[in-house]
């Protein structure tokens, strides 16, 4: 499913947040990506569940859209993906280009939740990897544009557990969703939307 052109970008971009985490580059200038096996996971459960329109908040380089774009493409889904910062917004373009996924896969420059408030149509798959301080704030807004059995896969809840606690209980509380965290990568929140 991850042809070697995609695998070829994948793998620089890997070198490239494994270079930079090295050399202490402060945290908003980073390239953040999840980690290898996370992006397997995310893989995955798109060929699993066979959403049809997929949203990723925080693009970043565009490390986890390419593995959402390539199972996108094979179950004939859609993914958007949000990112604010221009320069982020002009090196993810280029790794999908590079990747071969930039028809799988559409880049929106925008805020999030603008982006979120003004949505309609239901979301089936909800990637979250943004600003840890603003996932509660995202949550009230993801859920209502989730259809029964939607999933919502939200990144950084072992690595940032203070962080992200109540974020967590708000998950694992909340009356329209069933929630786990997954101990893999920096520890993913999954959660299905049920009724």
């Amino acid at each position: 499913m991850i042809d070697a052109k995609a695998r070829a970008v994948l793998n620089d971009l890997e070198r490239h947040d494994a270079l930079e985490r090295e050399q202490n580059v402060p945290r908003r200038e980073r390239l953040r990506q999840v980690t290898p096996d996370v992006g397997r996971f995310l893989h995955t459960l798109v060929l699993a569940t066979r959403p049809r329109v997929i949203l990723e908040i925080g693009t970043s380089g565009g490390y986890s859209t390419i593995w959402l774009a390539t199972a996108a493409r094979s179950v004939d889904a859609t993914v958007t993906t949000l990112e604010i910062d221009p320069v982020k917004v002009q090196q993810a373009t280029s790794n999908l280009r590079e990747a071969g996924v930039d028809d799988a896969a559409t880049i929106v420059q925008a805020d999030a939740f603008d982006y979120l408030r003004d949505r309609r149509k239901p979301i089936d798959f909800v990637f979250l990897d943004a600003e840890k301080e603003d996932y509660l704030r995202f949550l009230e807004l993801i859920v209502p544009l989730l259809p029964v059995g939607g999933l919502l896969v939200a990144d950084n809840l072992i690595s940032h557990a203070e962080d992200l606690s109540q974020f967590r209980h708000r998950c694992e509380s909340h009356p329209h969703l069933s929630a786990v965290v997954v101990p893999i990568g920096r520890g993913e929140l999954l959660a299905a939307k049920i009724d």
